[in-house]
Parts: structure tokens; sequence; C-alpha cells
């Protein structure tokens, strides 16, 4: 590219006359691209040169001599659900699969809050449970989030000598978290819970496997 009269390369001719300029360069012809140009090269040379301030070389020395945190990995493993507008979390070694939703077929004589029915799942039927009206929560929807999809699901567990069909809004899929973080819960039915842990700013009521499967035994008898 041009010479300066001080015998070198301009500097910043690729913003003036080059690529990102007016195109007037002689070299483009040869070089097609600034960055192909010996005079890109020795400016990024003369970038890495500058003498770099005594405080800046100290500030990045006290980033690296800081020790790395460790990960919090967690040590157990929740699969997240949604029942209308709340938040659920179950111990991950319940959850059996996940299936479409499909028609539910009323059991005669088995008028019980809770029991809706069978259902198909595959070859096989399971006896469908409505979580909320098990438990009492509160089913209401929340407001839709403009952009996003959210799909029901048939969530079948293994609740002691039963595996059950449970119907839910939306399944978020299983996470990792820590025992000794759990919060407090505050809902109604907390005696249900050991805990409420958060995931990417989602607060869920992590229900008690044992609790649960012993409720779903008294439904079914």
């Amino acid at each position: 590219m041009n010479l300066s009269t001080a015998g070198g390369f301009e500097q910043d001719c690729w913003n003036r006359i080059g690529v990102r300029g007016d195109r007037s360069c002689g070299q483009l012809e040869q070089y097609v691209h600034c960055r192909n140009c010996p005079a890109y090269a020795q400016a990024a040379q003369r970038t890495l040169q500058v003498p770099v301030e005594p405080s800046y070389r100290e500030s990045w020395a006290e980033q690296l001599r800081r020790p790395k945190p460790c990960p919090q990995v967690g040590d157990a493993s929740a699969l997240l659900f949604r029942i209308g507008g709340e938040w659920l979390a179950l111990p991950s070694g319940l959850a059996l699969s996940v299936a479409p939703l499909g028609p539910v077929h009323r059991l005669p004589h088995r008028e019980r809050p809770g029991l809706l029915g069978v259902v198909n799942i595959g070859v096989a039927l399971a006896r469908a449970i409505a979580l909320d009206l098990l438990l009492g929560i509160g089913a209401e929807s929340p407001p839709a989030v403009e952009g996003r999809h959210v799909f029901g699901r048939l969530l079948v567990i293994a609740a002691g000598a039963h595996s059950c069909a449970l119907p839910v809004t939306e399944l978020h899929g299983i996470v990792r978290y820590d025992r000794g973080a759990l919060a407090t819960p505050a809902q109604p039915w907390a005696a249900q819970l050991d805990g409420v842990l958060a995931h990417d700013g989602v607060h869920a009521g992590l229900l008690n496997g044992a609790l649960l499967a012993r409720r779903i035994g008294e439904l079914l008898r």
C-alpha cells in the first residue's frame, strides 16, 4: 500500500484506501485483501511491541495468581418438570421414561382425587395420576412466554411397587444440585418436599420420593 514520507507503510491504510475504505490502493490487485499485505502484518507487529504499563501488567498478574474456584458439580440429580404454574423436581432415580400425552380411560367405581384412570404407554397400561390433585398443588397456568413452545408429556415414574404416568405441562430435564444448598420451602404443601432447588432461574420444589410413593400406594389400594 502507499508509502509514507518516513519510508514505512501508512498506519491504518486499510481503513482509508483498503478493503474498509475506498479501495483505491494499488496493492489490492496483488494481495486481494489487506490481511495479505505486509502493511497489515507490520501494523500487527507494532501493536504487539507497544510497551505495557506496569499497572496493567500487575493487574493481570494478580488475576492469574488467584486460585480457580472448584466447579460445583452437585452431589445429587433430579428431574425438573412443571404442572400448571408450579415447578417441581423428582429424584432422577424414580423416573422411568417419558411418553406423549394420550387419552386417559376412566376406571369404573374408582372415584378418588388424583386417580385419573389408565393410559397406554407403548404396549402397556399405566395408571394416570394427577399430581396436583393428589398433593394439593395449585395448577394455575403461568402467562405464556412469547417465542417459546411448550409441550405436555407423560412422565412415567416408579413409586414403590407401582409405575404411574404423571401428566406434566412442561418437562425441563435432569439437573444436578447440591443437597446442602436446598432452600427451605414455603409452599402450603411443604411437608411433602425435601427443599427447593434453584436452576437457571427456576425454583422447583423437590418432592420427597418416599412420601410420594406412600401417597400413591394409598391412592391405588
